[in-house]
């Protein structure tokens, strides 16, 4: 049946499999969980009552809206910042020649190895984790961006420059435009990478959120609570990055961005 031109049948089949891959999934966990026991592998039921007294006395929420606060404004800061550093790297060789093999050698050393630094350099309190989430977020926008600005076609360039255009209309109508879809990209991959950041930085050194449930969960032997904590990282991360992806596409679409929720094949 086909209605506004949208197939119903194949989205309720969608629906069916999608739905068939859990239960199919949620079986697989309970087995499992009933063949090394509870201590060991915590089944749904088991996992969702341990989530329940998380609830109940408002630790779960508390330490899920520390962690997104966190994550969110250390990406934020990181995003904004690595945007014009890598439009600059990518529009001007000398900074380029200089820049990018120091880009190449940092950005293999992961941001859970800078925790002590950090710690050391900006104390115990948020700033150390703010900053480890700006380096893990800055690197991999820069990267993307700088990607997107040398693969600007230079016939667009050349054809601007012979139109009587300034380096600076070049830059804000022609390579901008054309590094949007390269700068979202990189926008999108860091929010997992910050993710990664926070959840070490707050196993090592913090009494608050998702990372510190899951690490301090450990000395009472609940593994319960670490599935609590695992399935809220993997929540918190699904509806991010779909929130991103869904403002992308609605402000940026003109720019070539697309939600990959929206292609068909």
């Amino acid at each position: 049946m086909n209605k506004g031109g949208i197939d119903l049948s194949g989205k309720w089949k969608k629906i069916g499999f999608t739905l068939l891959f859990w239960i199919a999934g949620l079986g697989l966990w309970q087995l499992l969980a009933l063949l090394y026991g509870p201590e060991i592998l915590p089944g749904p039921v088991y996992t969702a009552k341990g989530g329940y007294e998380l609830l109940s006395d408002g630790t779960l929420l508390q330490y899920i809206g520390i962690s997104s606060y966190r994550v969110l404004l250390g990406w934020t800061l990181g995003s904004l910042v690595a945007i014009p550093v890598g439009l600059i790297i990518g529009k001007v060789s000398a900074v380029r020649i200089v820049a990018e093999p120091f880009l190449n050698f940092i950005r293999f050393i992961p941001p859970i190895a800078f925790i002590t630094l950090f710690l050391v350099w900006f104390g115990i309190g948020e700033t150390s984790k703010i900053m480890l989430i700006l380096y893990a977020t800055f690197f991999i926008v820069v990267l993307n961006t700088l990607t997107g600005v040398l693969s600007v076609e230079e016939d667009k360039i050349r054809s601007a420059r012979s139109m009587g255009a300034s380096e600076w209309q070049i830059v804000l109508h022609v390579i901008i435009p054309a590094t949007v879809p390269f700068m979202f990209t990189g926008i999108r991959l860091a929010m997992g990478t910050s993710f990664m950041a926070i959840i070490g930085a707050e196993m090592i050194a913090s009494n608050e959120g998702v990372g510190y449930l899951i690490w301090n969960s450990r000395l009472f032997f609940r593994t319960d609570w670490i599935f609590v904590g695992l399935i809220c990282l993997g929540l918190m991360g699904f509806l991010t990055d779909r929130a991103v992806a869904l403002l992308g596409r609605r402000l940026l679409s003109r720019y070539g961005v697309v939600s990959t929720s929206s292609l068909r094949r």
